[in-house]
């Protein structure tokens, strides 16, 4: 089952945006990017990890580094349901 980001937001994930510097298979020297996003769980971030272990396994250029940051968008604390909205002067 699918969750929708606000879903998602509102359990504790957060949007974790990693960079991958990996080596081009046929030549090792040269280092190439790739910039994966997606809502993860701080502090273990199994979807991260996950993602690495099928580069990994699958993908022929060894990984050289990540570099990654993580940031919660929304809490449950800070949702509000709102029913009206009344302007004043």
């Amino acid at each position: 089952m699918e969750h929708s980001d606000t879903r998602l937001m509102l359990k504790g994930y957060g949007l974790t945006t990693a960079e991958f510097f990996y080596r081009i298979p046929d030549y090792r020297n040269v280092l190439n990017s790739f910039i994966w996003q997606d809502y993860d769980l701080a502090p273990d971030y199994p979807r991260l990890f996950k993602f690495i272990e099928f580069w990994q396994g699958k993908i022929d250029g060894p990984l050289h580094s990540v570099r990654f940051t993580h940031r919660k968008l929304i809490g449950p604390g800070e949702w509000r349901h709102v029913t009206g909205e009344w302007p004043l002067h």
